[in-house]
């Protein structure tokens, strides 16, 4: 094998072969030219140990024959490589066919359920994805868009776990997606092309074809450079505090049961108002229980509760938040814990 092509050589370097040789890497190819440059460079790159390469499809059933057509383009081509290829399908039937946001999100779901279910069952130590630092931008930009925080503005993680025994990685988030074209023209090696990308009724493709191309051609020709250093700047920023709110979780949380968590208000005084919302956000995620529904304006409500002082602004004692979620503060402590429908606040 050659590694003369400086995508090869990049590649090499960010996620060495040395590190998953000996385990089963599950790759995650949907046949358009990232994920195709992912699979030649992996498979390029894996010259002897004990584990193997597997590649998971997910047919969406979105695009009609034009899905089908995919999927049996990664099947061939993984067929002409020798690698293993599984193929899911959603389940029950094809995905609705709404628009915007929420089928987007459905298709997400389902595609990263059955990511994790297939690294499972074939025993996967990483399933790798091919988010590129193009990817990384438009994700960014979008949610500054939104409305986000700093560890909004950190981008995707180049790794994650992914169910208890496998790790999410995005070893190409440093590298340019015409890179990845250039890589696949060199090797004389196609791919697919997704129509879907084209419509413009999505705001992340509205980002990539509309928004970024004004912005670089009106405002800063590195404009993708520069939402990459913020993100790298954020993601810093994101890992100081998070070894701040670790450390006040240690000395603040306590369950009582194991549907309940306390936290004691003393370890709280003093510290600033963003690593107690950082705190609460992280006992939600611990907890399981929903974020999506909750905002800004929810997580400093509940900030204020536990910081509150007798002589300070008032606060409610108890409210109810979204996906129910009771908190009561009182006698120094606040109680957090899933209610049922008829607790009220």
């Amino acid at each position: 094998m050659s590694t003369s092509l400086p995508l090869e050589t990049h590649f090499a370097q960010t996620w060495p072969p040395a590190a998953w040789a000996d385990v089963t890497v599950l790759l995650a190819v949907s046949g358009g030219a990232d994920s195709v440059a992912l699979l030649r460079a992996v498979h390029r790159h894996k010259i002897g140990g004990e584990g193997r390469l597997v590649v998971a499809h997910f047919n969406h059933h979105l695009r009609g024959a034009e899905s089908n057509q995919d999927e049996a383009f990664v099947i061939e081509l993984c067929q002409a490589l020798g690698v293993p290829c599984e193929v899911g399908r959603p389940v029950g039937g094809p995905l609705d066919q709404g628009a915007g946001h929420g089928i987007e999100a459905a298709a997400r779901v389902a595609r990263y359920g059955y990511f994790q279910s297939t690294a499972a069952r074939v025993g996967a130590r990483y399933v790798v994805t091919a988010h590129t630092a193009d990817d990384q931008a438009e994700t960014i930009l979008h949610r500054i868009l939104r409305g986000t925080g700093i560890a909004g503005l950190s981008g995707m993680a180049r790794t994650r776990p992914l169910g208890p025994a496998a790790t999410l990685i995005r070893p190409l988030l440093g590298v340019r997606r015409a890179d990845l074209v250039a890589y696949l023209g060199a090797l004389g090696q196609p791919f697919r092309h997704d129509s879907s990308n084209r419509d413009t009724r999505h705001t992340r493709n509205r980002i990539r074809s509309e928004l970024l191309p004004q912005l670089a051609c009106q405002y800063n020709p590195g404009v993708v450079e520069a939402l990459l250093r913020l993100g790298h700047l954020a993601g810093e920023l994101q890992g100081v505090v998070a070894g701040l709110v670790d450390d006040l979780a240690s000395r603040a949380c306590i369950r009582q049961r194991h549907e309940d968590v306390r936290i004691a208000l003393a370890p709280l005084a003093g510290q600033p108002r963003y690593v107690v919302r950082e705190l609460l956000v992280t006992v939600w995620r611990r907890e399981g229980w929903p974020l999506q529904a909750m905002g800004f304006d929810q997580w400093d409500l509940l900030a204020t509760m536990l910081l509150s002082r007798p002589d300070g602004p008032s606060a409610p004692a108890k409210r109810m938040f979204p996906g129910g979620v009771l908190v009561e503060v009182g006698d120094g402590v606040a109680g957090l814990r899933r209610a049922v429908g008829s607790e009220l606040e």
